[in-house]
């Protein structure tokens, strides 16, 4: 098997995981919020990147990986950033209606795609934007119902679309930067993902549900779903550094698209949530444009592969002939 091929191989692996892992934890926390009425998704997170860390250090102990420290400040800075990010998000949702926060959402990818050409001179064809107009026009049909406008949440939502871009460029940038695997900086920056949300998460959960996650009656089942929540979590962190460090931002948010329309397709068929002929439309509009976004994406990378593989044999030529 080829160098190429190993690639692709894991490309399409770590996207599956990703699906997988991502739809999973969705389905499981979605009964740990709605049925058990355990309100605090930002406390949550940092348990679940505690037990993620706890994992990797296992792993570590176990040489699964090779631990490889580099730049502690960029470590810190990135680990602090991102949850940070996720802090915000979750304080949109809580200061927005559903629909505006969708729209939050939807707003990081054109937020990404601006911050990539503009700082990182990255060219995105039109045939590439022309899909991820699509996608974005179908998730927007499928989930965005009410457009409540107020000027905390529209704050909130600004800094929350920044801090997320940037995080997720970072992700990218510092693995190819550094030479570092998705496993290695997982491990170094999990800490600081964790500790900002464990100091940070009873604050806005308590901002948000007016209650505290220290006073919540943790029965037996509440206990099973936090557990089995924090073990698929360790697959869904692993799996968003892998998919951002083999791919890029702005596909892992296309990504994240196509796993919103499968959550509301399993809402409908597992948990019997209220389905119309307009999340069937929005989603089928959605899957075009990712169909699109990854012909045009897989098109373009044959193509530049083509022009390398050319120039070189043309390099090669030319030096046989001075020989």
């Amino acid at each position: 098997m080829s160098e190429g091929q190993r690639f692709q191989l894991g490309t399409v692996g770590a996207l599956s995981l990703s699906v997988v892992s991502s739809v999973s934890i969705v389905i499981c926390n979605k009964a740990l919020i709605s049925t058990l009425g355990f309100m605090f998704a930002t406390t949550l997170t940092s348990w679940h990147l505690l037990v993620t860390f706890c994992s990797l250090h296992f792993s570590l102990w176990m040489k699964l990986f090779e631990h490889k420290p580099f730049d502690p400040r960029a470590v810190m800075g990135f680990g602090i950033l991102n949850g940070t990010s996720i802090g915000l998000l979750n304080l949109s949702l809580g200061f927005n209606s559903v629909g505006f926060y969708q729209m939050t959402k939807l707003a990081i990818i054109p937020c990404t795609v601006l911050l990539e050409t503009l700082f990182f001179r990255k060219k995105f064809s039109q045939n590439v934007q022309l899909s991820l107009t699509v996608l974005l026009l179908g998730v927007g049909i499928a989930t965005v119902t009410d457009l409540q406008l107020n000027a905390t949440g529209s704050v909130l939502s600004l800094l929350a679309v920044i801090t997320t871009c940037i995080a997720q460029i970072m992700t990218n940038t510092i693995q190819k930067k550094f030479k570092v695997s998705s496993t290695q900086l997982l491990y170094q920056s999990c800490p600081y993902q964790a500790m900002t949300l464990f100091i940070s998460g009873p604050f806005v959960d308590g901002l948000l549900t007016n209650k505290n996650v220290f006073a919540f009656k943790y029965t037996p089942q509440v206990l099973a779903f936090i557990v089995l929540s924090c073990l698929i979590s360790v697959s869904v962190n692993f799996s968003t550094f892998l998919v951002i460090g083999k791919t890029s931002p702005v596909t892992y948010q296309v990504l994240g698209h196509l796993k919103t329309c499968l959550v509301l397709g399993f809402g409908y068929v597992l948990l019997h949530e209220p389905f119309s002929w307009r999340n069937i439309l929005g989603i089928l509009v959605a899957v075009v444009g990712m169909v699109l976004y990854s012909y045009y994406c897989t098109l373009e990378t044959t193509q530049q592969k083509t022009i390398i593989e050319e120039l070189t044999q043309v390099g090669t030529f030319k030096q046989k002939n001075l020989n």
